[in-house]
């Protein structure tokens, strides 16, 4: 996943069985200490020391494959399960919606009934809704496609909670209020999708580029009553404190709080 904050990671890992252990900080035991990773850190180690983790499923944009996603999951799955209120293992989806570039894009669907409609291939709130359907869809399906070489984990898309991660590094329509809805729709496809395979949903973005991409939730949207994980924090108290900050939708909680610290990803639970 990555905001701006997501950019600067430099954690990783190698193989499953060689991990090294991240430094903990004084006032959250390492058993404590949740992280995320994705495609940059294939290759490389991760914590050895984590409570829980979550991985990205796809490599940077919502139609590429996170490489070493099997080897990730293996090892958020090794994950010691001290804080009882996050699972062991999570993952989280790149999200966008390149409806207002249609000429630059091969993927927009051009037919399939939404809750808005029926898509007919144009930049609509049926089609971006469709749009993000067919992105879940195409992720989820990594789940069963390992790379050549690495281990299958469970790919069973209800034993993880999906994370929609939304940042304005990627492509979201923008200039209107129909611009908003069609970005809010593209999520509810997702999740839409998801919750058909069984799987728990949360969003995770700032409370300022949700604003920016999604606008105001409306207590019937298929977002509403999502949990959030908020990103933007720089040390352990900051990310502490966004736990009292407000969720990124209505009837929703903050569960997750992310912060930097050490060129690492680390997560407080908030519940």
């Amino acid at each position: 996943m990555r905001l701006a904050v997501r950019c600067v990671v430099v954690a990783a890992l190698a193989v499953v069985a060689a991990l090294l252990a991240a430094p903990g900080t004084a006032s959250a035991a390492p058993a404590e200490v949740g992280y995320d990773v994705s495609y940059p850190q294939c290759g490389t180690t991760l914590p050895r020391d984590r409570a829980f983790a979550a991985v990205g499923v796809n490599g940077g944009l919502s139609t590429r494959a996170n490489p070493c996603l099997a080897a990730q999951l293996s090892w958020a799955w090794g994950s010691s399960g001290a804080v009882a209120a996050q699972q062991r293992a999570q993952v989280y989806l790149n999200t966008a919606n390149p409806g207002q570039v249609l000429g630059q894009v091969t993927t927009w669907p051009v037919r399939g009934g939404t809750p808005y409609g029926a898509c007919d291939g144009t930049n609509s709130t049926s089609c971006s809704w469709q749009y993000g359907w067919e992105r879940a869809q195409n992720s989820v399906a990594a789940f069963f496609t390992p790379a050549a070489g690495e281990a299958r984990v469970d790919g069973r898309p209800s034993r993880y909670m999906w994370w929609l991660d939304v940042e304005t590094m990627n492509t979201w329509q923008s200039g209107s209020p129909d611009a908003l809805l069609r970005n809010r729709a593209t999520l509810e496809g997702m999740t839409a999708y998801l919750v058909s395979r069984g799987a728990q949903v949360g969003l995770y973005s700032t409370g300022q580029q949700w604003a920016q991409i999604v606008g105001s939730v409306p207590s019937g949207s298929l977002l509403a009553g999502r949990d959030s994980w908020l990103a933007g924090s720089t040390s352990l108290a900051q990310a502490q404190a966004a736990c009292g900050k407000p969720a990124l939708v209505p009837g929703g909680r903050v569960t997750l709080s992310q912060y930097v610290q050490g060129g690492l990803d680390r997560n407080q639970s908030c519940v």
